[in-house]
């Protein structure tokens, strides 16, 4: 199950590093509007399909944001609870809590203290720095679609960005390369999309993201596709938008 429930761990990405694009520092943050998305969840758990649902609830505002996601599986019920709240600062979204609940496991949770300049990851592992751009797993996606909103000329073929990204029990480093611009068949009808991948990892067993971005729905993810380094996989299709 493990698989399975991590690949929900949703969603992806700041720069506070440099990149081979744009750094983060010179991408003002232009966070979507509030909405709860509603996804369709096609899994394959084990060489077994699963199928299910997701809503996330993002949350905006001028000076702070909050995500909320919650999985769940036929069979299986609720299997992952994300939660990442903080500010807006001059490198977009700055996390201040990330929490992860998965089934059958105790709530993992993380604080970010800007004035210490740490993270604590609690009774999960040692405190580490804050060097400053960060994104927890849960908050990155919305900081990623934040630069698209600010600065859409440079997601272009080619185009790539390395981000620090904040788990349940360390900080990792994630590289995203845009694949192409490519029309899908969607809920909204046929849309223009921006694909987005994130590159093979440095580590031999890691999670791999593919995210499709539609411009024309304020940047919102149409579409995500996870594979587990154990063989799962899981496809996220966006099927309702209720705009808060």
């Amino acid at each position: 199950m493990h698989g399975l429930i991590r690949v929900l761990s949703l969603y992806f990405i700041l720069g506070c590093l440099p990149d081979r694009g744009a750094a983060a520092q010179d991408a003002p943050a232009n966070p979507p509007p509030s909405a709860d998305l509603h996804y369709q969840i096609d899994a394959r758990y084990k060489g077994i399909p699963i199928r299910g649902d997701a809503l996330i609830r993002w949350r905006s505002g001028p000076e702070e944001y909050s995500m909320r996601n919650q999985t769940r599986a036929m069979l299986l019920g609720r299997i992952l609870e994300e939660n990442s709240s903080g500010g807006i600062d001059r490198n977009g979204l700055a996390p201040l809590r990330f929490s992860q609940k998965r089934m059958r496991k105790s709530t993992a949770t993380v604080s970010i203290d800007r004035q210490a300049k740490r993270i604590d990851f609690g009774q999960d592992g040692p405190p580490q720095p804050l060097r400053g751009g960060e994104q927890d797993r849960a908050s990155a996606i919305w900081q990623l679609i934040s630069m698209a909103r600010a600065r859409s000329e440079s997601f272009k073929p080619g185009a790539s960005w390395t981000f620090s990204v904040i788990g349940p029990r360390s900080v990792d480093t994630w590289t995203f390369q845009l694949i192409a611009q490519q029309t899908m068949k969607t809920a909204f009808g046929e849309i223009a999309t921006v694909h987005i991948r994130k590159a093979p990892p440095e580590k031999a067993r890691d999670q791999q993201i593919d995210i499709w971005l539609a411009p024309t729905l304020e940047w919102f993810p149409v579409r995500l596709h996870y594979a587990e380094e154990d063989g799962d996989t899981i496809e996220q299709t966006l099927i309702r938008i209720s705009r808060k």
